[in-house]
C-alpha cells in the first residue's frame, strides 16, 4: 500500500503520519521514505520526541512504550538488539548476555557484521513488550529490510515506523509510481509505504538543519554545538564533492576536515579533532549523482548560496555579483584574467583546476591580491612563479594544496626583492597549517630555510616528488607541531646515499600519522622514530627496500605494509587506506621487484589493533607481542606471506582468536609463541635441543576457548612425532614457565622419569609430622612416601593450571576445540589446581596420550569421564593426587569394541590422597594389564577396589585379570580396600615386592599362574596377613609362595573407622581451615 503526503517540512510530515495512524489504518508496520530519501530520519526523530510528550493523546496514539532505535551506522543485528534492550532497560543479567555472547563469538572468529540476535534476549524483549502497547521508531542503516520478529518485536502488539537512513544525505529520484513500486518491492514485512513531494531550496535548507540536529543528538559532546556550523560543514562537503566530480584532476575530498578548520567553519580548540572526525564520518552522500547535481545547482542559484562553481563554458559576467565564500574555477584551456580579482576577493576557500592534458596556463600575478580572507587554496595543473607565487601575500592562508603545478617566470618585474621578499615569505609560511604538494616539484619551498619558517605547520603531504631520504634530512629539529606527515610515491630518488635521516624525528613529539608509501629505496627506518611518542598510524606500503621493521611506539594503533604498492588515496582520519583504494594485486612490474622485508617487530605497541600486511614474500618473522589485537586474521590482516616461519604473540592480553586463512596447510610456519598474560614476565621459550622440529607451538593462555584457533594449525602440521611439537599451558599464573627437556632425555624417561627420579619421593609435611611416618622392616622409604609425578613433557603437551577458564565447557563437547587437541594429539597431560571444574577431560578416544598427571583439583568428580577411551592403548602412566571429590580415575561406561586395547601400555598407576575414591580404573572388554609394572596407592580412605569391570551394566564379567609384568605393589592407608581386582582373580607371575600398611579390610593378594618364579617379598601388618584368604597351593595362591612377611616394627591400637582425623591429609586439613 502506497500513500503520498503533501508535507514540506518535518512538523507537517510528522502530523500527517500521526493522522494516518489515528485513522482506520490496518498496517502496523510503516515505511517513510521522506522527500526522495532525504529528511526521513529527522521526521522519525520528531515523532519519537512528540509521542511521549503528549499530555492527553488520542486512544490510537496511546503507547505504553516508545522505542527509538537509531542504527543509521549499521554494525550488526546483535548491536541493534542491544540498543533495543537498552531502550527497554532490561536487567543486568540480560545485558550481560551480550558481553558473554560477543566474547564467545570472538573466540569462534565470527565477524562483527555477521553477529546474529540472541534468542534468549529476543524472548525477554517479546515478554516485556507484551505488558503494554508500544511504538517502535527505527532508522535502518543496513541495505536490507529487517525482520523485527527476530528481535522479539511482534508488530501485532504495537506500531512500527521505520526508514532507511545511511548517514547524512541519502537521495533518490522518483519517476512515477512504477519507480516507487520498484523501491518498495523488497519490503516484504512492511504494510504501508509513505513518501512526500519534492522540496524547494528553502525547504531543503530547513531540512538540512534538522538533519544537523539529528547528528548532534547522536553524540553527547555535540549536544551544545552550533547547528549552523554543522550545516556549513555539510554544505562545504557537498561543494567539495561536486567540485571533485566535475574537476579534471586530483581528488581533494579527503581533506574535508582540514578544509573545515582552515576555512574557519570550525574554530581550533580542545575538541576540534574529535568534532571534525565525527562529522567527517557522518557527512557523506549516497544517491544518484544526477539528482545530487540538480540539488546542488538549485542551491547555487539560491540567493543565500555561499558557494560558486565557475565552469569552462560561459562568461564570468553571467554569475551574480555578490560575495561568495567558496569558489571553484574549472577550465580545460581557459586563461584566468585579472578581472576575476573582485569575485575572489571575499572568498575563504578557492579551488582552481585546469586540464592536465594541455600545457598548464599561467596564473596572473595579481589574481589573489585582494584575497584578505583566504584560508584554503587548492591549485591543480597551474603554472606560476615558484620564486614569487601569486598567493605569497595571503597572510591568512592556512591550507595550500598544489597538484601538478609547474614553475613559470613572471613576465613583469613585480617580484619582491631583498628584505621585502624575506618578510613576505616569513609571514606567508608562518600562517600555514597544512601544506599538500602533489606531483609538484617545488624544491624552493622544501629548502631548509623555508621549512624552518613553517613554525605552525601541523600537516605536510608530499606526493610524487622528492623521496623520503631527501626530505627527511630537512625535518631534523624542525616543524615542532607537525601531527601528520606523508611523503609518498616519489618520482625520483636521491643519487647520494650519504644522507643522514636517523635524526629526522627528533623533537616530533606531536606526530600522529606517518605515511612513507612508495619509498622503495628506503633501506631502514630512522632510529629516532621511537621519539615520536604520539605516533598512532604508520603506513609503509610499497617500501620494498626495508629489510627489518622494528617499532616500539606504545601509542601506535594502525600499521600497514602492503608489498603490492601504495594505495590510490588516503583517508583524512587516522585510519588505514580502505581495500577499495589498494591495488588488487601486484602489477607486472611489481612482480619483478624484490620486497626485502624479512622481519617485522611491533613488540610493545600496546594499542595496536588495526594491522595490514600483504605481499611480503621474504617475511620470515612477525612479532606482535604486547599488541592489542583481538582477532589476528591471516585472510584479511596478514595476507600473502608464504615464507613466514616465526610468529610471536607474547603479552597479547586481548587476543581471542586467530583466523589462519585458506592457505594454512601450505604454510611454512616453524615456530609460534603465544602468551595472553600481561606483558610483564613474558619471555620467549627456550629452544628445543633434543631434536630438530619442523613445527613448534608454545602457548600460555587463560581462556581455554583460544584453543579453537589452534586446531586447524596443529591438524595441518606434519603428523610425524619427530616433526611436530606443541606445549599448551592454560593458566593465568604469572609463575608458569615452560620446562624444556635436557638434550639426552629419552621419551621413556619423559613418561616414567629417570631411574634416579623413581628413587625420589614426595612426603607431605615431613618435618611437621615426622613422628607418624612409621617404617616397615628395614626399608629406608616411609610407607607414606609417594613417587614424584612425571615432569618431562613429551613433544605434544598440554597443561591446565590455576586461573584457567572455560575448561569444562570446552571439554564436554568434542569439536575443533580443546577437547579435540587433548584427545586427538596430546601425548602428555598435566592438570592441577583447577578448583571449580567437575570435569577437565573430554570423552571419546585418546589417540596419543602417554602420561597423565592430575592433582589438587578439589571439585573433580572423575579424572576420565564416562565415554573416555584409551583407544590406541598408548597410555603408560597415570599419576593422581589430592582430589577431594573424585569417585574414580577411569569411569564406567558402555563398553565398545575399540576398548579392547584399553590400558595395553599402562606401566605405572600412582594414586594419592583421594578420600572419596571408590575405585581406580574401569577395565575394558578384555581386562588385562600386559605392561603394568608399578601399583602405588596411599591415603584413599574409601577405595574398595582398584580395578573394576568397565561396563556400567556389568555385562562383561571375568574370573581373572592378568598382570604379566607387575613387579611392585605399594598400598598404604586404604582402610576400605577389599581386593585389588573386583570379583576377579589377580594373576601377577613376576611380582617382586608387596608393601602394605593400613589396609585392614584387605582379604586377597595376587596369585601366580606360572610356577618356578622367585617368591615376592611382603611387608604387612601381622593381623592383616593373618586375615587374608587363600585358594591353596594347587591354585598357585598360597602363603608359601611368598617370602616370610616382614611385620611392622611398632604396632598401634586399631582406630575406629569413624575417627575423622585418621583420614585427614595435611592438604585436606589446610583446605578445611
Amino acid at each position: 500500500m502506497f500513500q503520498r503526503i503533501d508535507a514540506t517540512d518535518v512538523v507537517a510530515a510528522r502530523e500527517e503520519i500521526l493522522n494516518l495512524i489515528q485513522g482506520n489504518l490496518k498496517n502496523n508496520i510503516i515505511y517513510f521514505d521522506g522527500w526522495g530519501g532525504f529528511g526521513a530520519t529527522a521526521v522519525l526523530r520528531s515523532i519519537a520526541q512528540a509521542i511521549p510528550s503528549m499530555k492527553s493523546p488520542p486512544p490510537k496514539l496511546c503507547f505504553g512504550r516508545t522505542i527509538y532505535i537509531d542504527c543509521s551506522r549499521w554494525e550488526s543485528k546483535r548491536v541493534m538488539q542491544r540498543k533495543i534492550a537498552e531502550q527497554l532497560k532490561l536487567d543486568r543479567k540480560t545485558m550481560a548476555m551480550f558481553e558473554e555472547q560477543d566474547e564467545e563469538d570472538d573466540f569462534n572468529r565470527v565477524d562483527h557484521g555477521s553477529r546474529d540476535v540472541i534468542r534468549q534476549v529476543s524472548e525477554i524483549i517479546a515478554q516485556t513488550l507484551r505488558e503494554s502497547r508500544f511504538m517502535m521508531i527505527f532508522i535502518n542503516g543496513s541495505a536490507d529490510e529487517v525482520s523485527l520478529s527476530e528481535y522479539g518485536i511482534l508488530e501485532y502488539d504495537g506500531m512500527v515506523i521505520w526508514t532507511f537512513g545511511r548517514r547524512f544525505v541519502t537521495m533518490h529520484e522518483y519517476h512515477g509510481t512504477h519507480s516507487i513500486e520498484r523501491l518498495a518491492e523488497n519490503l516484504r514485512h512492511t504494510g504501508l509505504f509513505i513518501c512526500s513531494i519534492n522540496l524547494s531550496i528553502s525547504q531543503l535548507n530547513a531540512l538540512f538543519r534538522e538533519e544537523a540536529a539529528n547528528i548532534a543528538a547522536r553524540y553527547p559532546f555535540l549536544r551544545d554545538i552550533d547547528l549552523t556550523m554543522v550545516k556549513d560543514c555539510w554544505c562545504y562537503g557537498f561543494f567539495v564533492r561536486r567540485k571533485s566530480h566535475n574537476t579534471i584532476g586530483l581528488e581533494w575530498a579527503a581533506h574535508a576536515p582540514n578544509f573545515w578548520i582552515c576555512d574557519g567553519i570550525i574554530q581550533k580548540g580542545d575538541k576540534t579533532r574529535e568534532i571534525v572526525n565525527t562529522l567527517d564520518s557522518e557527512i557523506n552522500f549516497n544517491g544518484d549523482d544526477s539528482l545530487l547535481g540538480k540539488v546542488f545547482d538549485k542551491m547555487t542559484e539560491h540567493s543565500d548560496s555561499s558557494h560558486l562553481l565557475v565552469e569552462d563554458y560561459g562568461s564570468v559576467d553571467k554569475y551574480k555579483k555578490r560575495p561568495y565564500r567558496w569558489i571553484s574555477v574549472t577550465s580545460k584551456n581557459k586563461m584566468l584574467n585579472d578581472n576575476m580579482q573582485t569575485m575572489l576577493a571575499t572568498a575563504s576557500s578557492i579551488f582552481v583546476s585546469f586540464d592536465k592534458t594541455v600545457s598548464a596556463p599561467r596564473l596572473p600575478n595579481t589574481l589573489f591580491k585582494q584575497c584578505n580572507k583566504l584560508g584554503v587554496l587548492v591549485l591543480s595543473c597551474c603554472a606560476f612563479s615558484f620564486v614569487s607565487p601569486p598567493f605569497l601575500h595571503c597572510n591568512t592562508l592556512r591550507f595550500l594544496g598544489l597538484g601538478n603545478c609547474t614553475h613559470q617566470n613572471n613576465n613583469t618585474s613585480s617580484e619582491p626583492e631583498g628584505r621585502d621578499c624575506i618578510t613576505k615569505w616569513t609571514s606567508f609560511l608562518q600562517s600555514l597549517w597544512v601544506l599538500d604538494l602533489r606531483y609538484t616539484d617545488w624544491g624552493e619551498i622544501l629548502s631548509e630555510e623555508k621549512i624552518g619558517l613553517m613554525a605552525n605547520i601541523t600537516e605536510l603531504n608530499i606526493e610524487g616528488a622528492r623521496c623520503w631520504q631527501y626530505t627527511g634530512q630537512l625535518l631534523e629539529k624542525m616543524l615542532p607541531y607537525l601531527q601528520r606527515l606523508r611523503i609518498i610515491k616519489p618520482t625520483h630518488q636521491e643519487e647520494t646515499t650519504s644522507l643522514d635521516i636517523n635524526n629526522s624525528f627528533v623533537g616530533k613529539k606531536q606526530l600522529e600519522i606517518l605515511d612513507l608509501s612508495g619509498n622503495s629505496y628506503m633501506k631502514s627506518l630512522p632510529t629516532s622514530l621511537s621519539e615520536a611518542s604520539k605516533l598512532q598510524v604508520l603506513v609503509l606500503d610499497g617500501c620494498d627496500g626495508l629489510e627489518n621493521v622494528v617499532l616500539h611506539n606504545s601509542l601506535l594503533r594502525s600499521f600497514s605494509f602492503d608489498g603490492y604498492g601504495p594505495a590510490s588515496h588516503w583517508t583524512s582520519t587516522g585510519k588505514l587506506p580502505p581495500m577499495s583504494s589498494r591495488p588488487e594485486g601486484p602489477s607486472a612490474v611489481d612482480n619483478k621487484k624484490d620486497v626485502r622485508a624479512c622481519k617485522i617487530s611491533l613488540e610493545g605497541c600496546t594499542l595496536l589493533e588495526d594491522l595490514f600486511l600483504r605481499g611480503l614474500p621474504n617475511l620470515e618473522e612477525l612479532d606482535l607481542s604486547g599488541c592489542a589485537i583481538k582477532v589476528l586474521d591471516f585472510g584479511a590482516m596478514v595476507v600473502d606471506v608464504p615464507r613466514l616461519k616465526r610468529l610471536f604473540l607474547l603479552g597479547c592480553e586481548n587476543l581471542r582468536a586467530i583466523k589462519w586463512g585458506s592457505d594454512v596447510e601450505q604454510s611454512q610456519l616453524e615456530l609460534i609463541c603465544i602468551d595472553t598474560r600481561p606483558r610483564v614476565g613474558c619471555a620467549r621459550p627456550l629452544s628445543l635441543c633434543a631434536q630438530q622440529k619442523s613445527f613448534q607451538l608454545h602457548t600460555i593462555f587463560a581462556d581455554a576457548r583460544l584453543a579453537r584457533s589452534l586446531c586447524a594449525l596443529i591438524d595441518s602440521a606434519p603428523s610425524e612425532d619427530a616433526h611436530c611439537y606443541f606445549n599448551i599451558n592454560i593458566t593465568s599464573s604469572a609463575t608458569c614457565m615452560e620446562t624444556i627437556q635436557p638434550e639426552a632425555t629419552t621419551d621413556k624417561e619423559k613418561v616414567t622419569g629417570s631411574i634416579d627420579d623413581q628413587r625420589h619421593y614426595d612426603i607431605a609435611a615431613r618435618d611437621m609430622y615426622c613422628d607418624i611416618f612409621t617404617k616397615v622392616g628395614n626399608s629406608p622409604t616411609p610407607m607414606q612416601a609417594f613417587p614424584q609425578g612425571p615432569a618431562g613433557q613429551l613433544d605434544r603437551h598440554i597443561e591446565i593450571g590455576d586461573g584457567s577458564r572455560s575448561v569444562q565447557s570446552e571439554v564436554e563437547e568434542r569439536r575443533p576445540n580443546l577437547a579435540l587437541l587433548m584427545g586427538g594429539y596430546t601425548e602428555s597431560l598435566h592438570v592441577h589446581d583447577v578448583s571449580t571444574c567437575s570435569n577437565t577431560m573430554p570423552i571419546g578416544n585418546w589417540d596419543s596420550l602417554r602420561w597423565c598427571r592430575v592433582e589438587r583439583c578439589p571439585s573433580l568428580h572423575a579424572v576420565f569421564p564416562p565415554g573416555a577411551e584409551d583407544g590406541n592403548g598408548t597410555l603408560e602412566t597415570i599419576w593422581v593426587s589430592d582430589l577431594l571429590m573424585a569417585r574414580c580415575v577411569w569411569s564406567k561406561a558402555v563398553i565398545h569394541y575399540y576398548s579392547v586395547d584399553r590400558f595395553r601400555s599402562l606401566r605405572h598407576l600412582h594414586l594419592r590422597c583421594c578420600p572419596s575414591l571408590l575405585f581406580g580404573l574401569a577395565m575394558g572388554e578384555r581386562p588385562s594389564f600386559p605392561s603394568l609394572e608399578t601399583l602405588h596407592i596411599v591415603h584413599c580412605g574409601e577405595l574398595r577396589h582398584v580395578f573394576v569391570p568397565g561396563d556400567a551394566d556389568e555385562m562383561y564379567q571375568h574370573t581373572s585379570v592378568e598382570f604379566p609384568k607387575l613387579t611392585t605393589i605399594h598400598l598404604h592407608d586404604l582402610p576400605a580396600l577389599q581386593q585389588i581386582c573386583e570379583a576377579a582373580e589377580m594373576l601377577a607371575p613376576v611380582l617382586e615386592t608387596i608393601r602394605i600398611r593400613g589396609c585392614s579390610s584387605l582379604r586377597r593378594l595376587p596369585a601366580f599362574n606360572e610356577p618356578g618364579k622367585r617368591r615376592p617379598t611382603v611387608e604387612i601388618e601381622k593381623d592383616v596377613w593373618d586375615a587374608l584368604e587363600w585358594d591353596g597351593v594347587d591354585a598357585r595362591h598360597h602363603p608359601s609362595l611368598y617370602e616370610a612377611p616382614v611385620h611392622s616394627r611398632y604396632y598401634k591400637r586399631r582406630m575406629l573407622r569413624t575417627t575423622v582425623l585418621r583420614y585427614i591429609h595435611p592438604y585436606e586439613l589446610h583446605l578445611l581451615l
